[in-house]
């Protein structure tokens, strides 16, 4: 049976955010959401305090560290043990958010702010690392590529390069190719046939679809009714070798790949 997959639960303390803007905007909600993934056995808690949905507003370091700091902490007191990953692509986030208890760095813009491997290598956590195109506010315009698996894999190589460069160790890189992020459905569709094609650049892959609008123009579902696409996509790449999944629906993404393993380890007896 292959290595077990790890779940990655999202908690958005946005007033923004596509699927659950402002539902976990105080401290005590995003808590009680929290109660419920570590009750689903969620491995990873990803809190995030900037949203990244197409179109949305930039927000200050200040205000991004006001949100995720008092929550990562209440998090950290409360599941002592809990894996917990900062997403942002502020250095100085970051470093806060480590300070308090966070151990992982999910950053889509792939630590390239100043200043940003510096704080992964000097606190030594791990990363995940994002492609994307353009930002926030302008990547769903019309993105383009000549071969999208290809350019996301050159993208992946020159940040590897940069990241071991300045010290960090290899087994500390997740890749996340970064669906939704500059991509068009087509190339969305691309890159997830190609999870085999990303893992064999040796490092964890993180896929991260979870209600996004690719089902929306696929299924032409809406937000709350995408959760047959996203376990489709789950159990597609994890067949690809995919590691780490980035969901809004822990246990029915656990459900889902518990039943995959199960079956792959029928047909390898």
């Amino acid at each position: 049976m292959r290595k077990d997959y790890l779940i990655m639960g999202v908690l958005n303390v946005t007033p923004d955010s596509f699927s659950d803007g402002g539902q976990f905007i105080s401290t005590d909600d995003a808590i009680s959401q929290a109660d419920v993934m570590v009750a689903e056995n969620v491995d990873w808690i990803d809190v995030g305090g900037e949203s990244t949905r197409p179109g949305a507003a930039a927000v200050s370091t200040d205000e991004e560290i006001s949100r995720v700091v008092p929550v990562i902490r209440a998090i950290r007191a409360k599941y002592p043990k809990q894996k917990i990953s900062i997403d942002s692509s502020k250095p100085e986030v970051m470093e806060a958010a480590i300070l308090a208890g966070a151990t992982m760095i999910n950053d889509v813009n792939a630590l390239q702010a100043e200043g940003s491997v510096e704080v992964a290598v000097k606190h030594d956590v791990k990363v995940c690392l994002m492609h994307k195109k353009g930002t926030p506010q302008t990547m769903q315009d019309n993105p383009e590529y000549e071969d999208v698996v290809q350019e996301v894999l050159d993208f992946f190589a020159q940040r590897v390069e940069a990241c071991l460069a300045y010290g960090m160790d290899a087994d500390r890189i997740i890749l996340d190719p970064g669906i939704g992020f500059g991509k068009s459905l087509e190339h969305n569709l691309q890159l997830l046939s190609n999870t085999a094609t990303f893992k064999q650049m040796g490092f964890p892959i993180l896929i991260g679809v979870s209600r996004k609008s690719m089902f929306g123009e696929l299924l032409g579902r809406a937000v709350k009714d995408r959760l047959a696409g996203s376990l489709a996509v789950a159990q597609f790449t994890y067949l690809q070798g995919a590691d780490y999944f980035r969901v809004h629906d822990v246990a029915a993404t656990r459900d889902t790949l518990k039943t995959s393993q199960a079956l792959i380890g029928k047909t390898n007896e």
